[in-house]
């Protein structure tokens, strides 16, 4: 089974400047996989015949399938219609069709189309002319010995619709692709070296067809197992029995499958339980809050916050006890512990959670430096407590408390706490 092979190149200095953020290459990229076209490649370049060139005859030596996007605007800078025209040494032709789509588009836009516009539907005689329906730049699909190259325009919203409408339907009736199947599964709690360890008898068990990809991000790794075969049904079978031998290796890690972040998985645990929750901050300054509430629904299960900064607030809003900060201080197991109890009570919920600590990048001391973290986990029969240690970047402080904290409150309610 021979792989269809693609590559993107998207074509403008405002790229590279870092003026605008390419996301046209992460969407083609995910529904050319999904007709079974693998990307191996994406390349950014400037606004230049030469770099355009040698983009092209790079890429069609390692790929079947080459789409482009920008550089199709009106103005001078635009070359891509006019290098492509020489690369397959043909001539610019007015294109009836296109010139009637751009009138049409300055006539609802209640304009005269100007020349500038009207010279966007002059089209390389040896391309097939992509219809453009929402703007005035037509795309253009070339063939030449077996490959395909597609030229779109880089706005987002002409580009999908073109790729939708036109490119995706005719590289499917083009090329016999296998079904590309990719399964997710979201861990947290094992950094990846650690979790590379414990699954490398599985990982090297797997067959040839079947490949694993180590995904980190903060306080957590996706695990993608990803498949290709003609037979997608035996695939996905495949794939499942897998993930089934994962889940009885590492079951205290997994938190959910797909593409769902951490708070949403603790707000479904909560729903399912019929469980309600409370946050007490001080370290993470309502962070916490907004990880929980920022999934569509949390009012059923979340009822509020106390960022208690100050130790002035733990101790009126928390009842925290004044001789408790001034024996342990505000950064202990003791003051935390208080804040998770006591904002349960406060709030009237099942579970109470709170964090204190330094987050820096000052305010340590030799016994408790930047990066000294204590979170805690409050219920109607227990209270848990850990000490973390991070480094000396106090956003990432934040943002890592803050997942401790979700994964804490997971195990918790799954009986998987680690001391």
């Amino acid at each position: 089974m021979k792989a269809v092979i693609a590559e993107i190149i998207t074509i403008g200095d405002e790229i590279l400047y870092g003026q605008i953020v390419d996301t046209n290459s992460a969407w083609m990229g995910t529904q050319l996989t999904g007709i079974g076209v693998r990307v191996k490649q994406i390349t950014s370049i400037s606004d230049s015949a030469e770099h355009i060139v040698k983009a092209l005859d790079d890429a069609q030596t390692r790929a079947d399938i080459i789409i482009m996007t920008g550089g199709l605007g009106p103005t001078k800078d635009d070359l891509t219609k006019h290098v492509l025209a020489d690369y397959f040494h043909t001539s610019l032709k007015l294109h009836e069709p296109s010139l009637a789509d751009v009138t049409e588009i300055f006539k609802n836009r209640g304009r005269e189309i100007t020349e500038l516009n009207r010279q966007q539907a002059f089209l390389p005689e040896a391309c097939t002319p992509v219809r453009n329906v929402l703007g005035t730049a037509p795309g253009m699909w070339f063939e030449q010995n077996g490959k395909v190259f597609v030229s779109m325009p880089g706005v987002p919203f002409e580009m999908k619709r073109m790729m939708t409408d036109t490119v995706l339907p005719r590289l499917q009736q083009q090329f016999r692709t296998p079904s590309i199947i990719h399964k997710v599964v979201q861990t947290v709690g094992l950094p990846e070296s650690i979790l590379a360890e414990r699954l490398e008898v599985w990982e090297t068990s797997l067959p040839e067809h079947l490949k694993l990809a180590y995904l980190p991000h903060l306080g957590g790794v996706r695990l993608r197992l990803t498949g290709q075969s003609m037979e997608a049904d035996r695939l996905e079978k495949e794939l499942q029995q897998e993930i089934d031998k994962l889940q009885d290796i590492i079951p205290n890690y997994i938190f959910a499958y797909g593409e769902v972040v951490l708070e949403e998985a603790i707000g479904e645990l909560l729903n399912e339980r019929n469980l309600t929750i409370a946050t007490a901050e001080s370290c993470t300054g309502g962070y916490l809050a907004h990880k929980l509430t920022s999934i569509s629904g949390s009012s059923a299960y979340y009822q509020g916050s106390v960022i208690a900064y100050h130790n002035q607030v733990k101790v009126r809003e928390l009842q925290v006890r004044p001789e408790t900060l001034k024996q342990y201080g505000a950064v202990s197991e003791a003051t935390v512990r208080e804040m998770a109890e006591n904002v349960r009570l406060k709030f009237g919920t099942d579970i109470g959670v709170a964090t204190s600590g330094i987050a820096g990048p000052d305010g340590g001391t030799p016994e408790k430096p930047v990066g000294t973290i204590w979170i805690a986990y409050a219920d109607k029969t227990r209270t848990i407590t850990k000490l973390l240690h991070f480094n000396k970047d106090r956003l990432l402080n934040i943002e890592y408390t803050a997942m401790a904290v979700l994964n804490l409150v997971r195990q918790s309610l799954t009986a998987t706490v680690e001391e």
